[in-house]
Order: C-alpha cells, then structure tokens, then sequence
C-alpha cells in the first residue's frame, strides 16, 4: 500500500512540475513579448539617433563635458579649477532612452512633471582649497529627490500628507533628504550635517 501511495505521489508531483514549467514558459514568454515591445517602442542611446540640450547626437561612454549618459552619471569638473563634481541619478530623473517618441532622452516619463516621479540625485563634490597656510579638502555630498503628488511645503520644507518632514524645498518640486559637509579647516564654515526624516533613496 504504500508503494501504491508513494506512486500517486510521484505522479501528482510530476504532473504538478509539468503543468508549473507550462505555466512558467507561459509566463516567461509574455515578459518576453512585453521587453521585445518595450524595445520597440523606445529609442536606445545605442541607436544614434537621440540628442543632448545642445543638439549634439548622444553616443555610449563619456562626453567631452563629462556626462556619461548610459550610466546615468556625471564625473568632471566643475568650476574649471580643479574642483570635482560626480552625480548620479535614475531614470525617472534623466532615462537612457526616449520612449515619448521627441527624439531627446526621458525626464519624468509617464508624468507631467517631477512630481510624483520617484526622480532623485546625487552630487559628490569635492576641492583642495588653502586657508591658513594650510592645504585643505572640502567636500559636500546631497541627496535630491522629487516629492511625493500629495507632498506640501511648509517654512521651506516638504512635508508628506500625514506631516511627515521629507525635506529642505529645492527647485520647487524637489526635496534636500540629506547634506553632509566636510570641512575640517573651517575655511568655508566648517562641517555638517541635515537629514530629513527618511535619507533613502527610492522612499519618496
């Protein structure tokens, strides 16, 4: 008997796993027809055929300015002194391709503005500056993110719905979630740090 049981057992299982792997192709083939639209419908940097805010064709790898459009990152100077600027972002900030069909790369897509977008950036900067004789590093790292659709300001800061403090108000639609500066030779005012309630990225 319990050879008998042991033998429907396979059984099921087997029929369990055949039907599970049909199920499961099924699946992997519409998320593939979904990509392949995807692909179809948007235009890649890879294509040539987008351009930058100055008109140039938008290729793969770094720019003369610095910009790195695939990678979604900036890596140069930024005064022209020798200081050094390195930003980040996500697509919903700046995408890697155009998918609204007007030739420039995504901002916002799916969205009327930054608003709501889930947007955010990053800006590491750093510069060797001399006070007091003294050869000194400064740096300043900020996270900006795009609030939330029913986020409101109060006093200079974003706040969401049920108060919660996002924070400081830049560029109207964003929000500062954190800003830390190094100063050791106090040259420029010395250190410090902000946060708002949440300095993740991907939260707002």
């Amino acid at each position: 008997m319990k050879k008998v049981y042991l033998f429907l057992s396979l059984i099921s299982v087997f029929a369990f796993i055949t039907v599970s792997c049909d199920r499961t192709d099924d699946i992997s083939e519409s998320i593939q027809n979904k990509s392949d639209n995807a692909k179809e419908k948007c235009t890649t940097i890879q294509s040539g055929e987008l351009i930058d805010g100055n008109g140039d064709a938008i290729t793969l790898g770094y720019t003369d300015y610095g910009y790195n459009y695939q990678a979604h990152m900036y890596n140069g100077d930024y005064y022209g002194d020798g200081s050094s600027l390195i930003m980040k972002w996500n697509d919903a900030w700046l995408s890697n391709q155009d998918c609204d069909s007007d030739g420039k790369l995504d901002r916002h897509y799916g969205f009327t503005t930054y608003i709501g977008s889930g947007a955010w950036l990053t800006n590491h900067y750093t510069e060797n500056y001399v006070f007091e004789g003294n050869e000194c590093m400064y740096s300043e790292f900020i996270k900006i993110v795009a609030v939330p659709e029913d986020a409101y300001i109060d006093n200079g800061n974003w706040y969401t719905a049920d108060d919660v403090l996002i924070g400081e108000v830049i560029w109207g639609q964003f929000a500062i979630i954190q800003y830390i500066v190094n100063d050791p030779c106090g040259g420029y005012g010395g250190s410090m740090k902000y946060k708002g309630s949440n300095p993740g990225l991907g939260i707002w």
